[in-house]
């Protein structure tokens, strides 16, 4: 399980009309704790009107010769997200979990990587995109990223350079849905627009790994396409940004189970709803368990069932032979059984 460490924020710099990239200083004590995979992120915890507040963003800068640097996009009626947007400063303290998450791109000398990004989906892709292109020599890259303008469009700028110094390295297919602009497509990315990437533009490029990040919605179509154009379920690679609404497939039992939670090595018993998550109710209960997003899409919440059962109301992260390992995600499973046992240490 990840902990948290206060760290000083360096700087913040608007990277869109409605985003800002926060980089944070390291301190050498601190610098093994937060080496991570391009792909990963960081939970951030603060106090926002006498209301603890944890967001998990992915982090955007490269693993080498970079600050430590998340980006935040300002989303309606979110609460942390207009905070980092217009009241917090340089020289502030947050409290930053160590990096996280199974979403990561290794890179390999020779190979070749296709990406599709919509939104604030761009910040882990980012991370990706400045790691294989500085730590090789050969390999290559192609993004596919979408968003309503360019006005609109984090890291505009900073992807415009990294494709002007390689040139033939980079490559960057633009998509607006509202504007209309030299040297993009029009509309959304959905079935055509991959279609159009890899059966036509690409079609001479075996792709060690596809990577999707962005709404659910699109990530779905995407996949989907991808494998109808017999490319293998191994080599995609995705992270929900946005995550649709979902409701158990029945009524929730109004029961009671009996709960155990191993914890940093301390064991908690007890008695839980059976129509609740059971992060909730270990919150509820004064625990200091591991969470971030609360909606399923993160993976900060893993926990591995010892005994009994739990039924997930939503998964979008964990494979079926994790699942059948005893793996949930705590912020969707809800107990099924008299009795249940969950470890969040073994994960």
């Amino acid at each position: 399980m990840s902990d948290f460490h206060a760290l000083t924020i360096q700087s913040i710099v608007k990277v869109a009309s409605k985003a800002v990239a926060i980089s944070f200083d390291i301190p050498a004590s601190l610098s093994d704790k937060y080496n991570f995979v391009p792909g990963q992120y960081i939970t951030l915890k603060m106090q926002i009107d006498g209301k603890e507040v944890r967001r998990a963003y992915s982090i955007c800068s490269a693993p080498d010769n970079e600050p430590f640097t998340v980006a935040v996009k300002e989303v309606p009626n979110g609460t942390f997200s207009a905070y980092a947007n217009h009241q917090l400063q340089v020289g502030a303290r947050l409290d930053v979990a160590e990096p996280e998450g199974r979403f990561k791109l290794v890179a390999e000398e020779g190979k070749s990587y296709l990406a599709f990004a919509a939104g604030s989906g761009i910040t882990p892709i980012l991370s990706m995109i400045k790691a294989v292109l500085s730590s090789t020599q050969t390999s290559r890259f192609v993004l596919v990223y979408g968003n309503k303008t360019p006005d609109d469009t984090m890291f505009l700028e900073t992807l415009q350079k990294i494709q002007a110094n390689y040139p033939e390295r980079f490559f960057i297919q633009w998509i607006f849905s509202q504007k209309q602009t030299k040297d993009s497509l029009f509309g959304r990315i959905e079935a055509s627009i991959v279609n159009l990437i890899v059966k036509n533009k690409y079609k001479e490029t075996d792709f060690a790994g596809y990577y999707l990040c962005g709404p659910e919605a699109m990530i779905d179509e995407v996949r989907n396409t991808l494998i109808a154009q017999q490319i293998t379920q191994d080599k995609i690679h995705f992270e929900l940004f946005t995550s649709a609404a979902s409701t158990p497939d029945s009524a929730p039992s109004k029961g009671m189970t009996q709960l155990t939670i191993l914890l940093d090595d301390d064991t908690f018993n007890i008695e839980i709803p059976q129509n609740k998550s059971v992060l909730e109710s270990v919150l509820e209960a004064g625990i200091d368990a591991p969470f971030s997003c609360q909606g399923g899409v993160c993976s900060t919440c893993i926990a591995r069932i010892k005994e009994g059962n739990a039924v997930m109301v939503k998964n979008t992260i964990l494979t079926d032979g994790e699942i059948a390992e005893g793996l949930t995600l705590t912020c969707q499973a809800r107990p099924t059984s008299d009795t249940l046992s969950i470890d969040y240490d073994d994960v």
